[in-house]
């Protein structure tokens, strides 16, 4: 079944759900996506999923998508006698290696700081923790988060800007999640805010799993299980390569 025929299969559920007063009335919030599995092959270069839902009153709706958490060391260069070196570093431990947020309308119009804080909603309130914060000064700890912060979207797992969530009807929206070629894999949650009068009405977390198939499974297994094993056919491969290459030009 096609993406496009899942999407729409997807949103008539959710419309049918909306007419039904009894389901409706079970749960304020209901959320699903088009699809439950991003399936990363030989080729993979990024996919587009619909998440979508239906609210039982109106208000408005932040989603925010998190990857699998993962350690990240930002260092800092600086030039001795002439040459560019790594000296400060700082380690952050715990952190999504994935993130996004989408919202019917910018957030601070609707969502006050502290309840946004709370949860994480923004890049501006997300925890980034240092391994060892009594090491560093408060600003050494800001310059690092915030490096950390552009290297994350430089490589587009952070996205700079918040996404759009269209209300299809006072009730039924929809938003689009974008992954790149570079997703990490693992089990990514996906959390759905209805606020209203400034704080959550309701609240929905769905997940999602993003998986390895075929040979590039085979690899990111073997490489994981069997890391120096690994790491050794890697420079054998590399020294052969290189061997065979001096051959060709030799014989040129």
């Amino acid at each position: 079944m096609s993406a496009a025929v899942r999407t729409l299969a997807a949103l008539l559920a959710a419309a049918l759900l909306l007419m039904s007063p009894r389901d409706a009335a079970a749960q304020e919030l209901v959320v699903d996506l088009s699809d439950p599995l991003v399936a990363i092959t030989t080729g993979f270069v990024g996919t587009r999923l619909v998440l979508f839902g239906s609210a039982e009153s109106r208000g408005d709706v932040v989603v925010v998508v998190r990857g699998p958490l993962q350690d990240a060391v930002v260092r800092r260069k600086e030039r001795v006698a002439g040459i560019w070196v790594n000296r400060t570093e700082v380690a952050f431990r715990n952190i999504p290696s994935f993130y996004t947020v989408a919202a019917n309308r910018p957030v601070a119009e609707f969502l006050p700081k502290d309840v946004a804080d709370i949860h994480e909603i923004g890049l501006a309130n997300l925890e980034v923790l240092p391994e060892d914060p009594d090491k560093y000064s408060a600003e050494q700890l800001h310059e690092f988060r915030e490096a950390l912060i552009r290297n994350k979207q430089r490589e587009g797992l952070y996205k700079r800007d918040v996404g759009n969530v269209i209300f299809l009807s006072p009730r039924l929206f929809r938003t689009a999640i974008v992954f790149p070629a570079n997703t990490p894999v693992g089990t990514y949650g996906i959390e759905v805010y209805l606020i209203r009068n400034a704080d959550i009405a309701a609240h929905h977390t769905t997940l999602l799993n993003v998986r390895k198939f075929g040979i590039e499974a085979s690899l990111y297994d073997f490489a994981h299980q069997h890391a120096a094993l690994y790491g050794l056919l890697a420079i054998l491969i590399a020294m052969m390569a290189g061997w065979l290459a001096s051959v060709a030009f030799r014989q040129r």
